[in-house]
């Protein structure tokens, strides 16, 4: 008999998902067994700083006490109908959902991925039935090194080949252009583009911050060209950067976001498009669905989650702290690191190569007590939980000096 999970050691239980797991991740060595705020704290009770916070999915730390009470509170009413009936926690999610954004129309969903797809469904509806684009004719403009997801489609416009290769054939419709590149989008967009697709700040291409006035000027020219500016925040947005959007740091408004990870706070899974009125008014019964989408637990947790950024505290904690997360790489440059891009809570660092790949960084921050994530080449991220202290942060920063200083 296989014994019970708590009995088994972390090399035990890693052993034992070699052969029954798909082998689609490779990660750190460690088994998070318990979590609370920032920390989490493997089978064997030794406790680590979590500075990745599940790619934005853990904004709010882990359990944040007001959205473990809204979901314990919701499961002890109801759970799931499915959207063939109405539910009473729906209404007020989207309302306050389409407010904090400044927009008027929600679309819930469940990850992601299903709001990148959902996105470019409600596009290409869009762009037939309301720009007059020909059937089947719509293109969809993105960038080069972007991260949308991992579906079928969303691998169709990625220049990631470990994403692509052996997934073919690919979904046609899409133009991909040079990230933060004005005149490349200009020279791209045509009289069949229905969107432009960008995320604010590109993820897991290193967290990549365009130049200032790109995203103004992605604004202007869509507005010009006549088709939809959609901004997928599913990473950067909800209080990552400092703002609510990270698409605010230049005054702009999208005709469509995408959101996800931190609006489940954790919890659940939780996503959304959020829209124009006559962008997501394109949609009519039967075209569009989710039997999960905006089911009444997500609903709760969800409309907490928007709660607590309606205060403007997390925004606001991104921001200075994200003061302190700058400061204390700048002071690195030059001693292990390379160079950096930060936003808020936010940042892509480059380790100089010769101390290592990202993954090697990760695997000694890991032993120190540190939890990060490598990307591309000898770069880490750092996206700790908005909830994180000064000091706690200066101590991660200071665990890197480290780290760096022992070398390879």
């Amino acid at each position: 008999m296989t014994a019970p999970a708590h009995a088994r050691s972390s090399a035990e239980l890693i052993r034992a998902e070699e052969p029954v797991l798909a082998h689609n991740y490779h990660p750190l060595p460690v088994v998070v067994a318990r979590a609370e705020g920032t920390w989490v704290e493997d089978v064997e009770g030794r406790r680590y700083l979590d500075m990745l916070a599940g790619y934005s999915a853990l904004n709010f730390g882990h359990r944040h006490p007001a959205l473990v009470e809204a979901a314990h509170r919701q499961l002890d009413r109801l759970t799931l109908t499915s959207r063939a009936f109405h539910n009473d926690r729906l209404a007020e999610f989207a309302e306050r959902l389409a407010e904090l954004t400044g927009l008027d129309m929600v679309l819930p969903m469940n990850t992601g991925a299903e709001a990148v797809e959902s996105g470019i469904k409600v596009a290409r509806k869009w762009a037939y039935d309301v720009k007059g684009v020909p059937a089947d004719r719509a293109t969809i403009v993105v960038a080069a090194e972007n991260f949308h997801g991992r579906t079928t489609t969303i691998v169709s416009f990625s220049t990631d080949e470990t994403a692509r290769a052996g997934f073919g054939p690919f979904t046609p419709g899409f133009r991909i252009v040079p990230y933060n590149d004005l005149a490349a989008l200009e020279e791209a967009v045509d009289e069949t583009t229905a969107a432009v697709l960008l995320e604010p700040i590109q993820g897991e291409a290193g967290v990549i911050v365009p130049d200032e006035g790109y995203l103004a000027g992605v604004r202007e020219l869509t507005r010009r060209k006549g088709c939809l500016f959609v901004a997928d925040e599913i990473q950067s947005g909800l209080g990552r950067t400092g703002r609510t959007l990270a698409v605010e740091h230049e005054g702009v408004v999208p005709d469509m976001v995408l959101l996800g990870k931190a609006l489940g706070g954790g919890i659940v899974p939780v996503s959304a498009v959020v829209a124009r009125r006559d962008v997501l008014g394109a949609l009519h019964p039967g075209e569009h669905g989710s039997t999960f989408g905006g089911n009444p637990l997500a609903a709760a947790v969800g409309t907490a989650v928007v709660e607590l950024l309606e205060t403007g505290e997390f925004q606001q904690r991104a921001a200075d702290l994200g003061v302190v997360l700058r400061d204390g790489l700048a002071r690195l440059v030059g001693r292990g690191v390379v160079g950096f891009r930060a936003r808020g809570l936010w940042a892509g660092v480059d380790i100089d190569p010769a101390l290592g790949t990202g993954r090697e960084v990760s695997d000694r921050l890991m032993r120190e007590g540190i939890l990060v994530k490598d990307t591309h080449g000898s770069t880490i991220r750092l996206a700790p939980p908005l909830t994180i202290t000064g000091e706690e942060l200066r101590s991660a920063l200071g665990t890197l000096e480290k780290v760096l200083a022992q070398g390879a």
